[in-house]
């Protein structure tokens, strides 16, 4: 009866439902964090360019990024090891040393500057989400790190940033599915208007098409100085916002998703709302960070996640930091008992 995130919710379900050891997803705004925190399970959207997005439907290029999902931290250092590297037939990979995730795993987190932005304790946070958070930054308190309150000055403005910057590329990269060369074809065109129109109407979904209209209008003359450039300028200033705080602490803790995952169709109606459950992962996106989220505990019976974000190609640090935290704990071990 309940959401499983989107949109790689299916990746997510199906190594929850222990169909499969692990799987692989996409993250443009949570997508990976978002399913793994409803899941239960651990998802892991790396540094942009850290994991090659070719052979990767582009929705948002300068967003998207590939990741994994698994039942630990240390499956996913596994996985990662493998996926990590430079690709020549992907122009946004990143040429940098893969190091070795596993050799660290069990490092300790004694000393660790744990940062908690004030931002991501607002009044939209249920608070039975909220003292799950604590009680997992109690876990680490326990283990030697400290607590460091930080400023992310720019969170709430991330989604309107997101939802002008990601609809833009998106009407962009999805131009090429016009039934001639990509995806789907309707029947019977009567001539290339109706071959357009047709499949593009048939072949997108609601939210998709939605999306484009968005980014179309954005891009258009007249609208392209007042949306989309003051929205590049934000994303910027989110980005120094992250630069800022690690200069103080190693690692960034907080929410996943507001909720728990919420009833199939529930928001069919409200899209803004649905939009608004990604203000937590969202500014990681923007600012190319790397994000992980490890299975913290139930809430009526429903799974919640804790969310590490680190600075860039720190993707080592994120999951010897959970996996220390499952050494002391095993939520990635249960299931909701439904």
């Amino acid at each position: 009866d309940k959401v499983p995130g989107g949109s790689s919710g299916g990746s997510a379900a199906a190594v929850a439902a222990k169909l499969a050891p692990v799987s692989t997803g996409t993250d443009t705004g949570g997508s990976i964090r978002q399913p793994a925190a409803l899941c239960g399970v651990t998802g892991l959207k790396p540094t942009y360019g850290r994991i090659s997005r070719f052979g990767m439907i582009a929705f948002a290029s300068s967003l998207d990024q590939a990741g994994t999902f698994t039942s630990s931290a240390e499956d996913a250092a596994k996985l990662l090891q493998v996926m990590a590297g430079f690709d020549e037939r992907d122009s946004t990979s990143i040429d940098k040393p893969v190091p070795d995730y596993s050799a660290t795993l069990n490092d300790s987190v004694a000393g660790l500057k744990i940062g908690l932005p004030k931002q991501y304790f607002d009044p939209g946070l249920d608070p039975l989400m909220a003292e799950k958070i604590e009680q997992a930054l109690d876990a680490y308190k326990k283990m030697g790190a400290s607590i460091i309150d930080i400023d992310l000055p720019h969170t709430d403005q991330s989604i309107p940033v997101y939802y002008v910057v990601a609809p833009a590329e998106c009407s962009s990269n999805l131009s090429r599915f016009d039934g001639v060369r990509y995806g789907y074809r309707c029947q019977q065109p009567k001539d290339l208007d109706d071959l357009y129109k047709r499949s593009r109407s048939e072949g997108f979904g609601e939210e998709v098409k939605r999306r484009i209209m968005i980014g179309a209008y954005t891009l258009s003359a007249g609208y392209y100085d007042a949306y989309y450039i003051k929205a590049q300028k934000l994303r910027r200033l989110i980005s120094e916002d992250f630069k800022q705080a690690f200069s103080k602490v190693d690692v960034i803790m907080g929410p996943v998703t507001p909720t728990t995952a919420f009833n199939i169709g529930e928001k069919l109606d409200d899209p803004v709302s649905m939009y608004l459950s990604d203000i937590y992962t969202i500014a990681v996106n923007l600012a190319g960070l790397p994000g992980l989220s490890i299975p913290a505990g139930f809430i009526d019976d429903m799974p919640m996640g804790l969310q590490l974000i680190g600075n860039y190609f720190e993707e080592g640090k994120l999951l010897n930091i959970a996996h220390q935290y499952q050494q002391v704990t095993d939520f990635h071990r249960q299931t909701p008992n439904l």
